[in-house]
């Protein structure tokens, strides 16, 4: 996995989130292509360091650091973290999210800016500290993961819709401002996923005509983790500012 033959080696990539699910699928994923890849979680020590473990088990090299990325210093200081020991800092996975449901009635703003919080201002933190280490490295790759219920509606959550809407202008403007540089920015929109869910996720919430599927089945999180390793390519360089649904069909645009 260390071979200088892998599209990924010598790079150097973040995944937020990744103990469990679709952070972790993308870790073992883009560390397979050969990055060196930090798993991260706020609190998670052991989960973190489990999947670490996967990945060096299988002769990658990983990293596993704590940090809540809602506070800014904390996000800046992670990035910086990465770069000191790593010396580059190449592919941002901003998958770190919380969601949970409550009725628009019941929502308080402490709630609402919880989940925005996670959602877009880490994400804003993370990514405003790596670009410029992208661009002396002459190339990035910031990759974002939505949610469907920006695009199809969903109701008990529009706190999680409303931030993860916010990715799809952030994603766009990021693509533009840097796209000559060597940076491209994506949003990955996963569906209904199965598998285990965090205590904190609810649900999945309901969704109009009950989140029909055309496939006829949920996802997996690697459905949507092998997007965000094509995206982290090299060769994915002339694609940027795009939205990209993984549901099965249940939105279609």
């Amino acid at each position: 996995m260390t071979s200088s033959n892998w599209p990924l080696s010598g790079k150097v990539a973040l995944v937020t989130g990744s103990a469990r699910r679709i952070g972790r699928e993308s870790a073992l994923l883009l560390a397979r292509e050969g990055a060196h890849v930090v798993v991260h979680a706020r609190s998670s020590r052991d989960e973190i360091e489990a999947v670490a473990g996967e990945i060096r088990a299988e002769g990658g090299t990983a990293t596993a650091l704590l940090a809540d990325i809602t506070v800014e210093a904390e996000a800046r200081r992670l990035v910086e973290t990465i770069v000191g020991e790593t010396g580059r800092f190449d592919i941002l996975v901003n998958n770190a999210a919380v969601r949970g449901e409550r009725s628009f009635a019941e929502l308080d703003i402490a709630t609402f800016r919880a989940v925005y919080s996670v959602i877009v201002e880490g994400a804003f933190f993370l990514s405003q500290t790596a670009v410029p280490h992208m661009v002396r490295g002459g190339f990035g790759r910031i990759i974002s993961i939505g949610g469907v219920a920006a695009h199809a509606g969903v109701s008990h959550r529009v706190h999680v819709a409303t931030a993860k809407a916010a990715l799809v202008g952030f994603t766009k403007a990021l693509a533009i401002e840097f796209g000559e540089q060597g940076i491209t920015a994506n949003l990955v929109v996963p569906g209904k996923i199965g598998g285990a869910r965090s205590a904190t996720s609810g649900a999945g919430g309901a969704f109009p005509g009950g989140g029909y599927l055309p496939v006829g089945h949920e996802g997996t999180p690697r459905n949507v983790a092998e997007i965000v390793r094509v995206l982290a390519l090299p060769s994915g360089d002339f694609i940027t500012g795009q939205t990209l649904h993984v549901s099965g069909g249940m939105y279609l645009p």
